[in-house]
């Protein structure tokens, strides 16, 4: 692929995440999308629910499976290195899209939020909960974890500079802000219908798992994670610590 190829599929597969990104947010929250997470069932219930574990079977395989360092390095033997990631980028908007295209909803309320008050505010936190996501990639380095900063450095036939560990505002508090927004938007509803709770728990399953192939990794890669990983809790801030390092000195 010339440079100029692998910038521009760098960037339409950017473009094509970000338009299914802001789809998802209607899907998972049923808001204003035609057909959404609790569309009306159509299928016998059994084969929707086989139809929804295998859509979050595939995105799960594909979503942690590409991401590993030994898959990295087979696709790399195909894919040039600057487009490895917008490849990666590409195939989980693909997954999601998927996903949502063939989602067959079962039916069935768990529970339902009677006050007002109490579903503007769990629909506020999901919403926060996708702003929460979004912001804690930017911490990190969004373009990179999109693919575009690798495409770009290809472009300008230049070697791309490693990144180093950092440990960001949030990243101080849990070691896995991106994952606490996807917890928030997966089960913040005002309405757990059955099909949402599928989706919440397979969800969740994924991310218990994906933590520790990703952390696996990570210590590997940087020797510095493994004491970061000691002082800094995975998914919910420990006030303990915290109030620790308040106390004064005696």
């Amino acid at each position: 692929m010339k440079r100029t190829s692998i910038f521009l599929y760098g960037v339409l597969s950017y473009v094509l995440f970000f338009v299914t990104f802001l789809y998802s947010i209607g899907f998972v929250g049923n808001l204003i999308v035609p057909r959404s997470i609790d569309s009306v069932p159509t299928l016998p219930l059994g084969n929707a629910l086989l139809i929804d574990l295998a859509l979050l079977t595939l995105f799960a395989v594909q979503h942690s499976g590409m991401a590993r360092p030994a898959f990295k390095r087979w696709l790399t033997r195909y894919v040039p290195e600057a487009a490895e990631r917008s490849t990666y980028v590409l195939l989980s908007t693909a997954c999601l899209a998927l996903l949502m295209y063939f989602w067959a909803p079962l039916g069935g309320v768990i529970w339902e939020t009677t006050s007002r008050l109490a579903e503007v505010s769990l629909i506020g936190l999901y919403l926060a909960s996708w702003v929460l996501l979004l912001y804690a990639t930017f911490l990190i380095n969004h373009f990179d974890l999109f693919g575009l900063r690798q495409v770009w450095f290809a472009l300008r036939d230049r070697k791309m500079p490693e990144l180093k560990f950092v440990t960001p505002a949030l990243y101080r508090i849990v070691r896995h802000p991106i994952y606490v927004g996807w917890i928030g938007i997966v089960w913040f509803t005002p309405t757990m219908t059955v099909t949402h709770f599928v989706f919440a728990v397979g969800a969740t399953l994924y991310i218990l798992v994906g933590i520790k192939l990703e952390e696996r990794d990570l210590e590997r890669a940087h020797p510095e994670y493994s004491q970061y990983k000691r002082k800094v809790p995975g998914l919910i801030p420990s006030m303990r610590r915290r109030l620790n390092r308040a106390a004064p000195a005696q």
